[in-house]
């Protein structure tokens, strides 16, 4: 006995509605990867027609041009890789690859088109009810935007993304620098890491989400972007197909299985702890980082974590990889309530970066691992970490303590170390310019990365008082939308923009952060600082906020004349909050009636 499928196809970068083929192709796939599951399922397939909607402005070369520059600066910006070999011009780049910028570029900046688009794929949903809707490249764009902003429209049927964009930081702007869940029953998202037409994986949290990575490699075809090999592929049989073969009972399962994982597990706590003393070069070299990291372990288990739940990677294995593996650990899989910590002791710098067209355009800050060489590839960049941190779910709690600084400095023998490195002179040369009538060096004029982020009250914070810094933990490339056009996306889309973390700093952009010694043990300044506020007021019973202990940090360093002044980052409501890290509660004393303690 039969039983019928409903699909919705809606297809990517075009014109493929010209392509007579195109439906067969996909027609084909579908029907032989169903049928391998469950002989008996008859799909039907229906396309969504809407290249019409983009003929009222034909695409023209300096479009694509300006296009495309777009999308691979995102791409250098944000490390996913290269999308073309660099040696490469413009006038080698594919032309599907031209058409996709093109296109991605003309639908995101036109209101009209998008609603058009939108409009479009809500009368199609209605004629019928579908089971799932695959949308590939361009296609998944168009989906996206309708589902995130009309719920009931994909409510209970499977979506499915395949060489898709969505995630693609350039992209992404578009939806105010976050990707949102969907009401759908499952998204399941299809990644090629060999499809090199812009696409990118996603990351996110919840329970109805599925990233299904399906390699694939088409001979004499770079792009590997093609629809029907993401449709028959066998992951996509085994996660997909069998799931849509399962109907109503293994929706009803998935649902239950979902709601018990929600009821048992319970909020947890991890914490990740890197100092490095021993950098190769013996002038890089500090003396307290790991004290300082031995000091935070002991701090946060006075605070209620248990040990196995903190992990410490120390010198010489606090390498680039040692600590972005750790960082996947400590921000993977996070969930509503759990509390994460970033606790980073050693050098900082910044190192002057390329855009697109291979000249210096900005600032990075970064982290310094024992194997940094002033590359980007050996450096821990906002980049890197933006991925990992900007779509943790609102209710969760990660803070980053950074115990570094980033303007560098080298100190004398004897002299107090400080905590930031000088770039060698071909590295200072990107970010310098000749005055030819001053016959002086100085500072290079780059262009803001956001004007109206900038010139914001507080904008430095985010983008460094030269306009042009992606600084750590602050997600600025995610927030390239004029401030106005920002927080109207975010007001349609319903969210708040990208996660940010509470960031506790030890000194002001332009400072240095110094090392202090303790008799004969060697500290920074900052840490030490700090785990003798919080003790010393959990010692009286009380929690502060983290405005509070800022606050109280910063008049002890400078009671102790160091000249620097912590900084505290994060959202208005959060800052405000008491730090989570409070003791366990001990257990009252027989008659006691209870154990007392003040609270702020």
């Amino acid at each position: 006995m039969s039983k019928p499928l409903a699909l919705l196809c809606v297809h990517g970068i075009g014109h493929q509605e010209a392509d007579p083929d195109f439906r067969a192709s996909w027609a084909k796939a579908i029907t032989w990867a169903v049928q391998s599951c469950d002989p008996e399922l008859v799909p039907t397939i229906d396309f969504l027609e809407y290249d019409d909607l983009f003929d009222h402005a034909p695409l023209n070369p300096l479009t694509y041009g300006m296009a495309f520059t777009k999308l691979l600066a995102s791409a250098v910006i944000h490390g996913i890789g290269d999308l073309l070999p660099r040696s490469r011009g413009f006038g080698d780049v594919p032309e599907t690859i031209k058409w996709t910028a093109g296109m991605v570029a003309q639908w995101s900046t036109e209101t009209d088109l998008r609603a058009g688009t939108r409009d479009r794929l809500l009368a199609q949903i209605k004629t019928k009810p579908y089971h799932a809707v695959f949308a590939h490249s361009l296609g998944s764009l168009v989906c996206y935007d309708t589902f995130v902003q009309n719920p009931e429209a994909i409510k209970d049927k499977a979506f499915v993304t395949l060489g898709s964009q969505i995630g693609n930081p350039a992209v992404r702007d578009v939806f105010a620098g976050r990707i949102q869940t969907l009401a759908a029953r499952k998204w399941y998202h299809l990644f090629n890491p060999d499809d090199h037409v812009l696409t990118c994986p996603i990351k996110l949290p919840d329970d109805n989400f599925k990233q299904a990575n399906v390699p694939f490699d088409i001979p004499n075809d770079f792009l590997n972007h093609n629809a029907t090999w993401y449709l028959g592929h066998a992951n996509t049989i085994a996660t997909v197909w069998r799931d849509l073969a399962g109907g109503p009972q293994a929706k009803s399962f998935a649902t239950v299985a979902r709601s018990f994982a929600k009821a048992v597990t319970k909020p947890n706590r991890r914490a990740l702890l890197v100092g490095i003393n021993n950098y190769p070069d013996p002038a890089n070299r500090l003396e307290g980082c790991v004290n300082d990291v031995f000091t935070m372990s002991a701090v946060l288990q006075e605070s209620g974590f248990a040990p196995e739940d903190i992990r410490v990677v120390l010198d010489e294995r606090a390498t680039t990889r040692g600590i972005m593996d750790r960082l996947h650990w400590l921000l993977d899989g996070v969930r509503d309530g759990d509390q994460r910590v970033l606790f980073y002791s050693g050098h900082g710098a910044q190192i002057p970066g390329y855009g697109a067209n291979d000249e210096p355009d900005h600032i990075d800050e970064c982290l310094v691992p024992v194997d940094f060489d002033w590359s980007l590839e050996h450096a821990i960049l906002d980049r890197q970490f933006c991925e990992l941190y900007s779509q943790l779910p609102y209710d969760s709690h990660f803070v980053a303590v950074f115990d570094c600084c980033h303007s560098g400095g080298l100190t004398r023998d004897g002299a107090a170390r400080i905590r930031g490195i000088t770039p060698p002179d071909d590295i200072r040369h990107r970010a310098l310019r000749w005055v030819a009538e001053e016959q002086m060096w100085v500072a290079r004029d780059f262009s803001a990365i956001n004007r109206s982020l900038a010139d914001k009250k507080g904008g430095d914070k985010y983008l460094g008082a030269n306009s042009a810094t992606n600084r750590l933990g602050r997600a600025a490339a995610l927030r390239t939308l004029p401030n106005a056009d920002y927080d109207k996306a975010r007001k349609t889309l319903g969210h708040y923009g990208p996660y940010l973390p509470i960031l506790l700093e030890a000194c002001e952009e332009q400072q240095f952060s110094y090392e202090y010694k303790h008799g004969a043990i060697s500290y920074g300044a900052y840490t030490f600082c700090l785990a003798q506020v919080l003790r010393a007021n959990r010692a009286n019973g009380v929690n502060l906020s983290f405005e509070e202990l800022n606050l109280q940090v910063k008049q002890k360093l400078h009671h102790l004349k160091y000249n620097q002044t912590p900084v505290l980052v994060g959202a208005k409501d959060r800052v405000a909050q008491q730090v989570p890290w409070y003791p366990p509660a001990k257990p009252a004393k027989a008659g006691s009636g209870g154990a007392k303690t003040r609270r702020k």
